[in-house]
């Protein structure tokens, strides 16, 4: 049996050929162009399942991320209102002492209105336009003082503060949830109340602070010195706790950074073409569709047509 060989069965093989050498070039091409093994799931096989679940690891620890920039900016900011909150305290007893010292108080209940303003702004912070010591009523402020006369004016402490008794809390990853709000009410009770204690002798019998102190006057604000040490170093606890989560939450945001480039790693090792390896087959593809090329001119020119011309 003879096997026949005809013009149009070559054309149809070498066509089929080069069709096979293009969708290779084309193949390689798209490797050197992305870098990349392949354009979808099925491009890669057994190994789908398995990069599905890293790109969702790897998306999750994105979403922490970015959320955890969030919480940092807060807690800075938190931290600033803290500092500022205690630097009041601290400078009341400065002026209660200097008064002392000198025997005199001809600037004192200024100066005492005017750190009193200072702490309640610094408890009144803000970030992003919600208050962050609101607990949940983040629109409203959550000091309504406005003055050392209106600590007098309702001598009910609480009134002064609205906030409610909410603590917000954050899960900066996977298994950790810290608290990052604290409450102006828990800040300012006791500050508020030395206040209004130095406005109520202000406003008695014994007072007020002009000129020369008086005997009385001088017992009363020796009294007030431990009570205002003690109010700055609850504040400044408070505030050191604050810069411990601040510190946990920096320490998960650099694990989760790593995390994160040891999974990009991880699917680069499994999507990232060859480089070398691409570019060599891409080279290599390109030869063979040239070669196909010939011999398609090839079986043109010998074509049976050809020579009955």
């Amino acid at each position: 049996m003879s096997t026949r060989v005809s013009t149009i069965g070559n054309y149809n093989a070498v066509l089929a050929n080069l069709m096979a050498a293009q969708q290779r070039q084309i193949d390689a091409g798209e490797r050197v162009a992305t870098e990349k093994k392949g354009s979808d799931l099925k491009d890669y096989a057994k190994k789908a399942e398995i990069l599905t679940a890293m790109r969702a690891v790897k998306a999750r620890t994105a979403g922490y991320l970015e959320q955890n920039t969030l919480i940092a900016d807060k807690l800075a900011t938190q931290d600033a209102a803290l500092n500022q909150i205690a630097d009041s305290a601290k400078s009341t007893r400065e002026s209660i002492a200097e008064a002392l010292a000198s025997g005199r108080a001809d600037t004192l209940m200024q100066d005492l209105e005017a750190q009193m303003r200072s702490s309640v702004e610094g408890m009144n912070a803000r970030y992003g336009g919600k208050y962050v010591f609101a607990g949940g009523q983040i629109d409203t402020p959550p000091v309504v003082t406005n003055s050392l006369s209106d600590l007098t004016a309702d001598p009910v402490i609480a009134n002064q503060f609205k906030n409610d008794t909410f603590v917000t809390q954050a899960k900066v990853d996977d298994s950790t949830t810290v608290n990052t709000g604290i409450l102006a009410s828990n800040l300012g009770t006791n500050l508020l109340t030395a206040y209004q204690t130095l406005q109520t002798f202000q406003e008695g019998a014994s007072g007020p602070f002009t000129g020369e102190l008086t005997d009385a006057q001088k017992t009363f604000l020796e009294g007030q010195l431990a009570t205002w040490d003690s109010i700055h170093d609850n504040l400044t606890n408070i505030t050191g706790r604050n810069g411990l989560v601040q510190k946990r939450v920096e320490s998960i945001a650099t694990d989760l950074t790593s995390r994160g480039d040891s999974l990009q790693g991880m699917i680069g090792g499994i999507t990232d073409a060859d480089m070398a390896e691409a570019a060599t087959a891409l080279d290599q593809a390109r030869t063979s569709v040239q070669a196909v090329a010939q011999v398609i001119l090839s079986l043109q020119q010998s074509s049976l047509l050809n020579l009955l011309r």
